[in-house]
């Protein structure tokens, strides 16, 4: 760990995430129902395909998407700042993959270790990631590159109800930032698809304050959901463009 990751890591607790947190069972199901046809991983594995490579997933949760990586990467590491999700992290992957506890601004790595940086709805929200973005920058090798996967609030119904809830966060200057960091951006229409509607309405209530969750469940039909997402990829070198 280099110097500034140390002074990062000093005195800056993991900044908490309620839904899975408090609901990690629901957050599983929530997991199962997101991204149903596929969408982003083939969007990934277009841009920065992973097999052979070493992966480092940050804010890894309990490591539902570690076992994607695994079946195909040279090694596969998950970071994850909360210790019960690192637990839950180890049971599910076994040895397929290693599970560490930290935070995104201190990665136990070092220096030019991995090939891809994964980050899924996790830390990298936009202005004030910067530290993780630097320790991301620090642990690639040449040639390696970071991809974030986050939510698309531009995008209704949910992405609405994400600006409802959150009423300081401006998409638009989220992603400026990132397009003035050198990430390229691809948008990704996703469908989530749950086995029923009681976890239709249990995920969305881990979601959102009980108000937008209400008014989120009553503007939903059925059991699928029209979900947007970002892709942000940038190369060791800058802006990254797939062949």
């Amino acid at each position: 760990m280099t110097r500034a990751s140390r002074r990062a890591a000093a005195g800056t607790p993991p900044i908490p995430s309620p839904n899975i947190w408090n609901w990690p069972e629901v957050y599983e199901r929530e997991n199962a129902a997101q991204d149903a046809d596929g969408a982003i991983w083939r969007v990934l594995r277009e841009q920065v395909p992973w097999a052979g490579a070493d992966v480092l997933d940050v804010g890894c949760g309990d490591g539902f998407h570690l076992p994607v990586f695994a079946a195909e990467a040279a090694s596969v590491t998950g970071v994850e700042p909360y210790a019960p999700l690192v637990e839950r992290a180890r049971r599910r992957v076994g040895g397929a993959a290693r599970v560490l506890q930290a935070g995104a601004a201190a990665l136990p790595l070092p220096d030019a270790s991995v090939d891809l940086v994964h980050a899924r709805t996790a830390y990298f929200f936009g202005p004030g990631c910067e530290p993780g973005l630097a320790e991301a920058e620090r642990v690639l090798r040449p040639g390696g590159a970071i991809a974030i996967v986050d939510l698309d609030a531009t995008v209704g119904p949910y992405g609405t109800w994400m600006r409802a809830d959150i009423q300081r966060y401006d998409p638009a200057r989220v992603e400026r930032f990132f397009e003035r960091a050198g990430f390229a951006l691809r948008r990704v229409a996703t469908v989530w698809r749950f086995p029923d509607r009681a976890t239709l309405e249990a995920v969305l209530r881990i979601e959102f304050s009980p108000e937008v969750a209400d008014r989120a469940i009553a503007e939903t039909a059925g059991g699928t959901l029209p979900v947007g997402y970002r892709v942000h990829v940038r190369s060791k070198q800058g802006l990254f463009r797939p062949a």
